[in-house]
Order: C-alpha cells, then structure tokens, then sequence
C-alpha cells in the first residue's frame, strides 16, 4: 500500500474525517519522530523561527476535503510510493541529518490537535489556505550511532532548526507549546515501556 492510499484509510478513521456536514474542512496530516538514544532520552530540536520552541521532528503534507472528498497536496510530504514509516526516516534524514536510527514502535492511531487562533492566522497566512489543525502518525526510533552524525544543515532541505538537545520524556512534554501537549502527552503515555525497558548503562551524550 502506497503512502497515499494508506493516509486516505487512515484518515477516515479519525474522528476529523466526520466532517459533520461541513462542505469543505482543512487538517494538516503530519509524520512524527520520537528518537531516543541509548539513556532513553528524546531528541527535540529549537525551531528557527519560533526560538525557545522545542518539538520532536516532524513531516509536512496538507490535506484539504471538498464536499467530502479528500485531496492531498505536498510540503516536503510523503513522495509517491512511500508509506509513512519510510518517509518519517527520510524526515528524520532531512531534518537532523541522521541515518542509524531503527524504528521500534508507532502509535495506532492518528493523533490530532487544533490550531489555536493566533497560529491558526499564522499558518492560513504562509500556507495560503484555511487549516484547523493537524492529524499525526508519530513513529519511535532508536539512535544507533555517534553523535557526530546529528547535523541540522545537512543542505538536504531547508534549516528548520537552531539547535538541539536530548530530553527527558517529561522535559519534552513541559517544553511543548500548549496546544501540542496533549499530543505530546499521548505519544510519551504511548511509548513509555520503551524508556523504563533497556536502558544504557554507559551516557555517551555531550548534549545536556
């Protein structure tokens, strides 16, 4: 199943898709990544254009219905072909330059969340259209290698970021923006056997 046939099954099956009888609503599906290292602890990067905002990496595609009819259209999305476990490692390759990293577990479900008015404006603003929110399909990887390997501007797409670090599950939740959390909440409640299961006993991080 190609990466588009598997949003369209995925995305009538939040509650989103039950479009209420409106004519035409916007969401704004997204692929996550939670990647932990060897201490259990979750990469989250500073976003350039918002500073002081940590988040997890994530992957682009809008999605607009018309009359109940879904269309989808690319922002750095999902490439024709591609299911969303191998574009989340693209993403991840693209965003943070990393490579080794092994994927161990998904959330079911397709999160969402919705805009709240001031990024809502924001986002209608640069994206030229009418978005209420995003859906989300998170996705936990392991990081296998150095350090070394972490590179931001890797030149294979546009710098999103400033810096970054390693995070404690609960310091990536209270680091969150607001409307996030939630969804942020749902993919660490998701996820959590994985951080109290095979920890390291060695910190390899510089990065604290």
């Amino acid at each position: 199943m190609n990466g588009f046939d598997f949003l369209l099954n995925e995305i009538s099956r939040i509650e989103a898709g039950n479009f209420n009888g409106a004519s035409a609503f916007w969401l704004s599906p997204n692929v996550g990544v939670c990647l932990i290292n060897d201490d259990n602890k979750v990469f989250v990067a500073s976003r350039l254009n918002v500073p002081g905002a940590w988040q997890m990496p994530q992957l682009l595609l809008v999605c607009f219905v018309v009359n109940e009819v879904i269309i989808l259209t690319l922002k750095r999305g999902i490439e024709e072909g591609e299911d969303p476990r191998s574009a989340a490692i693209r993403e991840l390759r693209e965003e943070t330059g990393v490579v080794s990293a092994e994927i161990m577990d998904e959330v079911p479900e397709w999160l969402t969340y919705d805009f709240p008015p001031a990024v809502k404006a924001k986002v209608n603003r640069l994206w030229r259209g009418e978005y209420h929110g995003q859906a989300q399909k998170w996705f936990l990887m392991r990081f296998t290698a150095d350090e070394n390997e972490i590179n931001l501007t890797s030149g294979e797409a546009e710098p999103e970021f400033s810096d970054w670090k390693w995070a404690t599950p609960e310091e990536v939740i209270e680091q969150a923006v607001d409307y996030k959390r939630p969804t942020y909440e749902q993919v660490m409640k998701t996820f959590r056997p994985h951080f109290t299961a095979g920890k390291a006993t060695k910190c390899r991080s510089t990065k604290w």
